[in-house]
């Protein structure tokens, strides 16, 4: 089984790209913080690279920006490609099955309970919009 579930910060606003097939993906960070302390009591995060698709790539792009309080629920995907330079990079990555909001821009760290906030969720049909199969690889994706 492969899920995972997030809840963090955006460390800067999210990147919104098309691939040559014109689906949007998203990418960003976001910082989470661990449940234990360092040796100097500082509480440390990890920094973790999330990417997400098509309608919900383009709500991401719309609705949050760096700071902005994230869970996110998805899969952790690694690839790998040869850089400009001929060097093998290899990238791990979660991709976001649903991503929620949970603060709205004009409520951010004012507010202590959760707004109304518009979120996106492609569990059940992801494609269910698109008619054909599409079959993707990372030649298509220009990050």
């Amino acid at each position: 089984m492969n899920k995972v579930f997030l809840i963090g910060r955006l460390t800067k606003d999210p990147d919104l790209r098309y691939t040559s097939n014109n689906i949007p993906a998203a990418s960003f960070s976001i910082a989470v913080n661990r449940t234990f302390t360092n040796q100097n009591g500082v509480r440390e995060a990890d920094f973790i690279n999330i990417v997400a698709w098509r309608k919900q790539a383009e709500n991401i792009k719309k609705y949050i920006s760096k700071g902005s309080l994230v869970a996110v629920d998805g899969r952790i995907q690694t690839r790998n490609y040869d850089d400009k330079d001929g060097k093998k990079v290899y990238v791990t990555e979660v991709v976001a099955d649903s991503v929620q909001f949970l603060e709205s821009k004009g409520n951010r760290m004012e507010s202590n309970g959760v707004d109304e906030i518009p979120t996106t969720d492609v569990k059940d049909e992801p494609y269910v919009d698109f008619g054909q199969e599409i079959e993707l690889s990372d030649d298509d994706i220009a990050f």
